[in-house]
């Protein structure tokens, strides 16, 4: 068993934040694993119901907020955080530019806007895989050691956790910001029982500014740090089983996965940094795909060309679901509304009475019924 002497936890502390890096995260962090502070707030927000279908959210109680309760032994929290930022698809990859490229999608209705981290292949395989390479190079060191990894996997409070260990501070839309990265990264964890030294939590940069609260389509950052997930288009989108409510699907737009308005406009999202993995490089053009030729994949073609990708498993229904709400907002804008009604109505039979109704409203939406 590694010795406990404060020198050799700082050594090792100092060489696993060096193997994470070499792993292709980009910061690594520690700290205790006292969220006591945060039981309060989670009870708040779930007692008032934004948690919505997600089921999950509520089942584990307050051992989102108990590390040792999920992994009994558990002493410290290792934080990490992987940038997710692809290049750009028709330029030299450029910081200050990407946001210009998604502002520009967004404005064409008839194109399926995807949010960005989903583009590429499944970040929960990713950070996964990388995560046990980081267990294994510490085990090579230490020998056998207690540990186990997440990544938005099981009841893990990662914003607070990450928060805490320094790695940046919770914005108003509740999303972990860093002054040197922004928001477009993914986080992962390492419960362990072994004791190393712990980092310090850092000062918030949000200041008075609410633009991601501003922006938000459905008006679901209902105040500075808690999001009412239930009119959220991320949840709408990818959480959400079932009918999508009526009020919401034009505000939706074109956003047929996810929604990334928040981190648009974000200021210190003029710091995102690019990937340093290839996995999150574009698959099948979805950085530039319209919603009309997305609606024709066979259930087939969904399955095989989003292998891989964390979009599969919402499933082909609400694929559908989600395009026939983008395909109606489409409606009136300059692209040929004839192949997008036509499409439409080649679905007016499909099995689903959930892709029915939504096919039925874009119909609605284009004056076709």
């Amino acid at each position: 068993m590694y010795t406990t002497e404060t020198d050799n936890l700082l050594a090792l502390a100092l060489r696993i934040k060096a193997w994470g890096r070499e792993l292709g995260f980009s910061e690594v962090r520690i700290t205790d694993i006292d969220l006591a502070h945060a039981e309060a707030g989670l009870q708040a927000w779930l007692d008032k119901g934004f948690h919505g279908e997600m089921g999950y959210m509520a089942a584990h109680g307050l051992k989102r907020a108990r590390p040792a309760e999920l992994v009994p032994g558990t002493a410290r929290v290792i934080t990490l955080r992987m940038p997710y930022l692809p290049k750009l698809s028709k330029q030299p990859h450029s910081v200050p530019e990407w946001r210009d490229q998604e502002a520009a999608r967004q404005s064409r209705p008839a194109a399926a806007n995807i949010s960005i981290y989903a583009r590429g292949r499944d970040y929960h395989k990713v950070l996964r895989g990388r995560l046990q390479q980081l267990a294994d190079r510490i085990k090579a060191e230490v020998g056998e050691f207690g540990y186990r990894v997440f990544t938005d996997s099981a009841p893990v409070m990662e914003v607070e956790l990450a928060q805490k260990s320094g790695l940046g501070w919770r914005g108003k839309h509740t999303l972990l910001l860093s002054r040197d990265a922004g928001s477009m990264f993914f986080l992962g964890e390492m419960f362990t029982d072994l004791p190393l030294p712990v980092d310090a939590p850092i000062t918030p940069h949000c200041g008075a500014c609410s633009a991601c609260i501003d922006i938000c389509p459905t008006q679901a950052i209902v105040a500075p740090y808690q999001v009412d997930a239930r009119r959220c288009i991320s949840y709408l989108t990818i959480e959400l089983k079932g009918s999508i409510p009526v009020e919401l699907r034009r505000l939706i737009g074109n956003r047929v996965y996810g929604c990334d308005d928040c981190q648009l406009v974000c200021p210190w999202n003029k710091f995102a940094q690019q990937a340093t993995v290839p996995d999150f490089e574009v698959r099948n053009g979805l950085d530039d795909a319209m919603l009309v030729d997305l609606f024709g994949w066979s259930e087939d073609q969904f399955n095989r060309n989003l292998e891989g990708s964390p979009i599969r498993r919402i499933g082909h229904e609400c694929w559908l679901r989600n395009l026939a709400v983008g395909l109606g907002n489409a409606a009136g804008c300059d692209v040929d509304a004839k192949v997008m009604v036509a499409a439409l109505k080649a679905r007016l039979e499909h099995p689903s009475e959930m892709v029915r109704e939504h096919v039925l409203w874009a119909l609605e939406q284009h004056g076709a019924v």
